[in-house]
This record gives structure tokens, C-alpha cells and sequence, in this order.
């Protein structure tokens, strides 16, 4: 049993502390956002807290485990394989969360605008192609959403200078 802790990657204690941490995390920022909206969820949140501290003082009672090894061995090849496979995907992670982050002050269309010639960038495509594409996909956009279907999306100081607020 020695041996088999040794090589495990996790120990179910350790899971279960950083699971119950998730939902202590997700209940104290539904607990937050129930203050400031003044929405009535606050029986919820509290349960999910009170969920979390159980949880917790249970885990810290329990003198042995009887599943000490949360993942073996050969599971800790898996993983490392999963974290290598972030290579491919943070590529496109990190321009997302950076559009996502640039839409609140730069506005939707021109943080979208920067996001399609990002990519398109990273294809090698010509420049006057890219400016097209992601301008046209752009105004494509603003023609759907705010004059057809009259959905306003967030605006930034380029659309105040154009006068499109």
C-alpha cells in the first residue's frame, strides 16, 4: 500500500478538498452576486456554503481513506498526456479569453474585427484579405444584430465616433 501511494498521482483526499473548495468558490460568488442584484437566491448560496463546510469537516474527520490512491499510475500517463494536448489548445484559448477581455472597453465589433485578423494572421493570408474579411464580418454583424434584429451589442469609442451609440 506503501508503494502504491508512492505512484499516485492524487490522493482521493486531496480531490475531494479541491472539489469541495469549487463549490465553496461557486457559493461565495452566488452569495456575492445575490447581494448585489438583490436577487433571492440566497437560501442556495447558503446551502451550497453549508454544503462545502460539511463536506470539508468530514473530510478532516475521517482518519484513513479507504481509497488512498485517487488515480494510478498508469491514470498520471493519461494526464500528463491531457497536459501536453493543452499545447494545442491554448493557441486558441489565450485570443479568446483576450477577445472576450477587450469587448468591454474596445466594444464588440472592433474586438471581433481584431480577433477574425488575428487568426487570419496566423494563416499568412494577405493583408488587404484579412482587413476585408474581418471588417466585412464585422459590419455583417452590426447589420444583423442591431439593425435587423434590433439586439444592441456592446459598443466602444469607435462606435461613439462614428456616431453608432
Amino acid at each position: 500500500m506503501e508503494s502504491e501511494q508512492q505512484h499516485s498521482a492524487a490522493s482521493v483526499r486531496a480531490v475531494e478538498i479541491g472539489v469541495a473548495v469549487v463549490i465553496f468558490l461557486f457559493g461565495a460568488l452566488v452569495v456575492f452576486d445575490s447581494y448585489r442584484l438583490g436577487a433571492d437566491g440566497r437560501r442556495r448560496a447558503a446551502s451550497r456554503l453549508l454544503s462545502f463546510l460539511c463536506r470539508t469537516v468530514d473530510l478532516r474527520l475521517r482518519r484513513s481513506d479507504l481509497r488512498p490512491c485517487f488515480a494510478k499510475h498508469g491514470v498520471r500517463s493519461r494526464i500528463v498526456r491531457v497536459a501536453r494536448g493543452a499545447e494545442e489548445i491554448l493557441p486558441v484559448l489565450v485570443p479568446t479569453v483576450v477577445y472576450v477581455a477587450l469587448i468591454a472597453p474596445l466594444g464588440f465589433y472592433l474586438a471581433s474585427t481584431l480577433y477574425i485578423a488575428y487568426f487570419m494572421c496566423t494563416w499568412a493570408i494577405r493583408r488587404i484579405k484579412i482587413a476585408a474579411v474581418s471588417i466585412g464580418v464585422s459590419v455583417a454583424f452590426f447589420l444583423i444584430f442591431e439593425i435587423w434584429f434590433s439586439v444592441p451589442l456592446p459598443k466602444g469609442p469607435l462606435e461613439a465616433a462614428l456616431g453608432l451609440n
